[in-house]
């Protein structure tokens, strides 16, 4: 140990922003911790470290007595005034004790502190990197999967994408480059756990505002979004700009801008609809492709009530009720939808069932 170890604290507190004093501090508390592994405990021993000169020196503490029973703990009165020439009795004196080798495991131990302080600071800058970073799109390449965990490298990190944040049909190999959204940071005690997703709605969310200049703007706004990440996905868009199609923005000149898009969704079908305030427009609009005749709402149940074409009810449904379903995600209210023959014949039971009320009334009278 020397002054070269200092000189090294000390460009690491300016380069890395590390205290000179936190570093010798973890010095002072680790070689401590050394000695009395390598050494025992059976002495009252402690490690001093000169934070000048970086040397490293080991006192051991003795109780001054007339007679010395145990010389690891004890000195007699004698040998103590050699030292210190006003002891008494009974005072407790520190007398050096450095090993002939701890020079060495001192060496050995100050390196590895500062390689674990190096380590913790730069598990710090990566966390307050990312957390910061959180909620962006992020481009990565894939390291290595395990047990359907993808794990993308990020630079001087890795993100983590777990089975449930990828798209079902997609394939990921090892050395493909990706996109992904960061959506949570943790700080673990072994560095940050970066998560990252392609199946998350603001994943779609964040690439309509890197293609669509007008959502990035401000102009466009994405009111709600419905996904079913890999199949289909419905995104409502409203414009603050009376000038401005909110739909046309986000398909762009011939249908570029979406395009772009359901490529990076591996084909991934987009809806985009139009948002109204009147709820009753709205979902009308979320039911897209399907054409809608006629919607009735209850307000307090936040049920719709919609009617289609009779060539139509399948396509509102959708495969396995897709298109119903994130049109409910999307609008925030429960959607039922009847064809026009499924209503009308709804109506004629219920004007027979009031018929024959009428008639069970006059029968009692």
């Amino acid at each position: 140990m020397s002054n070269d170890l200092i000189q090294a604290l000390i460009d690491i507190e300016k380069e890395r922003g590390i205290p000179k004093m936190a570093l010798v501090d973890a010095i002072k508390s680790a070689l401590n911790t050394a000695y009395k592994k390598n050494f025992g405990t059976s002495q009252n021993a402690s490690v001093e470290f000169n934070e000048v000169t970086g040397d490293v020196k080991v006192f051991s503490q003795k109780k001054v007595l007339e007679e010395v029973n145990d010389p690891r703990l004890e000195m007699s009165i004698e040998e103590a005034k050699e030292l210190y020439p006003d002891c008494k009795l009974e005072d407790l004196v520190y007398v050096e004790a450095t090993p002939s080798n701890f020079g060495r495991i001192a060496a050995q131990t100050a390196k590895q502190v500062v390689i674990q302080k190096l380590r913790e600071a730069e598990r710090s800058l990566i966390y307050e990197e990312f957390l910061e970073r959180e909620g962006e799109i992020v481009t990565g390449t894939i390291q290595r999967i395990e047990a359907k965990t993808v794990f993308v490298g990020l630079g001087r990190t890795e993100g983590i994408m777990l089975s449930s944040d990828q798209i079902y049909n997609e394939r990921y190999e090892v050395g493909q480059r990706i996109k992904a959204y960061i959506y949570e940071v943790k700080n673990t005690s072994k560095g940050p756990n970066i998560f990252v997703s392609r199946s998350h709605p603001h994943f779609l969310r964040r690439l309509f505002e890197l293609e669509v200049p007008e959502i990035y703007d401000g102009v466009v706004e994405i009111r709600s979004i419905a996904r079913e990440a890999g199949s289909r996905s419905k995104i409502a868009v409203y414009s603050l700009d009376d000038k401005i199609d909110s739909v046309g923005s986000c398909v762009g000149p011939r249908g570029l801008r979406v395009q772009n898009i359901v490529a990076e969704l591996g084909g991934e079908k987009i809806d985009i609809i139009k948002y109204d305030k009147d709820p009753e427009k709205y979902i009308s609009n979320a039911l897209s492709p399907s054409r809608v005749i006629e919607v009735n709402i209850s307000s307090e149940e936040k049920i719709a009530r919609v009617i289609v074409p009779d060539y139509q009810l399948s396509l509102a449904i959708g495969k396995e009720g897709q298109n119903a379903r994130l049109a409910a995600k999307l609008t925030g209210w429960k959607v039922d939808i009847k064809s026009e023959q499924q209503y009308e014949e709804e109506d004629e039971v219920l004007d027979y069932d009031a018929e024959e009320n009428v008639e069970e009334i006059l029968s009692d009278d």
